[in-house]
């Protein structure tokens, strides 16, 4: 296989029958999760994927991600990854978050859709979730004013809004909806409603709808099958993707991946199923 450069924002996948293998990084995680990556090595063995892993021990209660593992992600460009467990609370700082934030991986892209043999209360989901994954709340940008305020800073996130509508139209989706918060947040909500409908704009084939997350979550759960693609900020996309994985049987069974214009690490859709984890 082989990641496809699409403009430098856009990843697909296609198979590609070469002489010699693709290095790809692993790194297994913590818990539950060495299993599952373990299992995905088996298959590719199986398969005789032409796909060779550079195995890294990482795990959450480590200070950073050590210089090797990160110059191997930089040469290979792509990683598997299973989830590192963040302590709650005590000023811990997230290795997930760091991978994300010094990879420039701002895309998290999470696909939910029923799986044969696996029943669901719902039938016909195909949902795309596309949350921005560096800016707002997972930026880290935030300070203490005084004691007791804190401020935190959020952006107007254009680039993840361009990336939704590249994706809908290269991927044959009829609409794009933005989830938003702004009839309460007005300001900061405002921007990245602004730029949902400026880049709307520039693809007038595709529909697009915005909806208000807490509408959304009560859609989601009673009609799925009406979403197609959708675009959030970081937090509301990390409650809308867990939710819309619960639909079709859960985090553990949904591929997931964290994509930047150079990388793309890719892991379960969510961390629901570790506490402390982001």
């Amino acid at each position: 296989m082989e990641m496809c450069d699409c403009g430098g924002e856009l990843w697909r996948w296609k198979t590609v029958f070469v002489g010699i293998p693709r290095l790809v990084t692993l790194i297994p995680g913590d818990g539950i999760d060495p299993l599952v990556t373990g299992t995905v090595e088996q298959v590719f063995e199986a398969m005789r994927a032409p796909v060779i892993f550079e195995k890294f021990e990482v795990h959450g209660d480590m200070n950073t991600i050590p210089d090797d593992v990160m110059d191997s992600i930089k040469k290979n460009r792509v990683c598997l990854k299973g989830e590192l467990i963040t302590p709650v609370g005590g000023g811990v700082n997230s290795l997930n978050l760091l991978l994300r934030k010094e990879l420039d991986l701002y895309i998290s892209l999470v696909s939910c859709f029923n799986l044969p043999g696996l029943p669901s209360r719902h039938e016909n989901v195909d949902i795309v979730v596309i949350r921005e994954n560096t800016e707002g709340e997972y930026s880290g940008l935030e300070h203490e004013v005084v004691p007791g305020v804190v401020e935190s800073l959020k952006f107007c996130s254009e680039r993840i809004t361009q990336y939704a509508f590249k994706y809908a139209h290269l991927n044959n989706k009829k609409i794009v909806i933005v989830v938003h918060k702004a009839n309460i947040m007005k300001l900061a909500n405002r921007l990245f409603l602004e730029s949902f409908r400026e880049i709307a704009k520039r693809y007038p084939n595709i529909k697009y709808n915005e909806i208000i997350v807490d509408n959304c979550c009560i859609q989601l759960v009673s009609k799925p099958e009406q979403f197609d693609v959708m675009v959030t900020p970081n937090l509301y996309g990390n409650l809308v993707a867990n939710t819309a994985a619960g639909i079709v049987g859960g985090t553990i069974v949904i591929p997931g991946g964290n994509v930047g214009t150079k990388y793309a690490i890719f892991e379960q859709s969510a961390s629901a199923r570790n506490v402390g984890n982001v």
